[in-house]
């Protein structure tokens, strides 16, 4: 019950499932804690009992956990109760409430539960998780505190047989998904997203390591269990990388609901995320070396309010396209950022002196004024085109470094809301001063419109 004197719904507690979930994800926790290095030392038996031991004491502090965790809504707040030895509040003002979001881990989709993630504005990371809900309780609690943040409430469809046949846009095949609410803008083909991450550095270097194993082994003629999985443990390493995108992008699906974005992807844990147009700070376009032979590209978003620095970037809602062609790009830029040609931005390269602090890549360096953005180019295997609505900006800086001094060069940096923004890198002096001020005159323009 809320303490005295505070009005408010009865406080309720997370579904009662949630200590198996989270003792089993401590499980494996365990498992990958305890190396090769202690089975090979204590034997089979004795790894198994600790194991067991461990992850029974994992599930009996989940349970107490469980017991002393809890959330209700006062006012137009969300309080969160938890903690065993230290118990901790946290209210959450309604009125930050930036995004929330429904995501339901594999586990999660076995038992029919989900986790419901908060995003406030100006938060360091993702706040007050609540894992975990039945499906229906999180997409009605998420309703609720939307709505009570000011927002129409936007439901995450569950995880439940459609009527009928979702509709599926023109040169999708036949197997794609239901798009989330909205309409629908794209649908990312699975087999491109395979084919993509097969064309990465980590897939390249994969054979190189098979190849590896292979003639250490008929070097030494043969292996111990310990050095087979070693070996093995670091190859996961190098391509765990391109899996984890692929697992994550699967069955992308981008629509618009009036002024927001919706995002729904992932294949052993499903994400809904929203994101909201007026909070975009930048529309980053990547061409990475080997896609450019398919003439493909990614884009991504930063966005206002959603933490940089979050160690998960899964958290984060960044993804506009995790692959695509330029026509494809060029229509959902045109969502996000109307009026505003992805490579209709004339942009001028460094000065030729630039060469002596960029000799493979001066070509490659660009800056240019469109009537909406400031458009930068960088890059020099990996092409990456950042724009950034004048409307955005936060700051501008003109920074030299000794060598730029010398040579008369300076990098004109745009800082946004959002983290990284943009840098015009060694421009001359003059012209860098001058985009500067037609940057800050731009800014103010633009905000007086808004």
């Amino acid at each position: 019950m809320p303490p005295p004197g505070e009005t408010g719904e009865p406080r309720q507690r997370l579904h009662p499932l949630s200590p198996a979930l989270h003792g089993a994800k401590s499980l494996v926790v365990v498992i990958a804690g305890l190396s090769w290095s202690t089975l090979s030392r204590v034997g089979f038996g004795w790894f198994a009992a600790m194991v067991v031991v461990l992850a029974l004491g994992a599930t009996v502090l989940s349970i107490v956990s469980w017991y002393n965790t809890g959330y209700h809504v006062v006012g137009r707040e969300l309080r969160v109760y938890e903690g065993l030895l230290w118990r901790r509040t946290r209210a959450i003002p309604l009125e930050r409430l930036q995004a929330v979001e429904v995501v339901r881990p594999l586990l999660a989709q076995l038992t029919g539960l989900a986790e419901l993630r908060l995003e406030v504005v100006g938060g360091g990371k993702t706040e007050a998780p609540l894992a975990y809900l039945s499906v229906a309780d999180a997409v009605a609690l998420r309703e609720r505190l939307l709505a009570l943040a000011g927002r129409a409430a936007q439901p995450v469809a569950p995880q439940a047989p459609a009527a009928g046949p979702a509709p599926v846009p023109a040169g999708l095949p036949p197997t794609a998904t239901a798009l989330p609410p909205g309409r629908p803008l794209h649908a990312v083909r699975n087999e491109d997203l395979l084919v993509s991450q097969l064309l990465t550095p980590q897939a390249f270097l994969l054979p190189f390591g098979v190849a590896f194993v292979v003639a250490q082994f008929l070097s030494e003629g043969s292996w111990s269990f310990i050095a087979v999985a070693s070996t093995l443990t670091a190859m996961a390493g190098v391509v765990l990388q391109p899996v984890r995108r692929v697992l994550d992008d699967w069955n992308f699906r981008l629509a618009r609901d009036g002024g927001t974005l919706r995002v729904r992807n992932g294949l052993l844990e499903t994400r809904a995320q929203t994101v909201p147009l007026h909070r975009v700070q930048t529309v980053r376009a990547t061409w990475p070396l080997l896609w450019r032979m398919k003439g493909w590209l990614r884009l991504r978003l930063e966005v206002a309010g959603y933490s940089v620095g979050e160690g998960d970037e899964r958290n984060r809602p960044d993804r506009l396209l995790p692959v695509g062609d330029l026509p494809t790009a060029e229509r959902i830029v045109a969502e996000v950022l109307p009026e505003v040609p992805l490579s209709g931005v004339g942009l001028t390269p460094p000065p030729s002196r630039a060469r002596w602090l960029h000799p493979l890549g001066r070509n490659a360096l660009g800056a240019g004024l469109h009537e909406r953005v400031v458009a930068v180019r960088s890059g020099l295997l990996t092409r990456q085109l950042t724009l950034v609505p004048y409307a955005r900006i936060q700051s501008v800086r003109v920074v030299q470094g000794p060598l730029q001094r010398r040579l008369g060069l300076a990098t004109v940096h745009v800082d946004t809301a959002g983290g990284a923004g943009a840098a015009a890198e060694s421009r001359d002096l003059g012209e860098a001063w001058w985009l500067a001020a037609e940057l800050i005159a731009r800014t103010h323009a633009a905000r007086r419109v808004g």
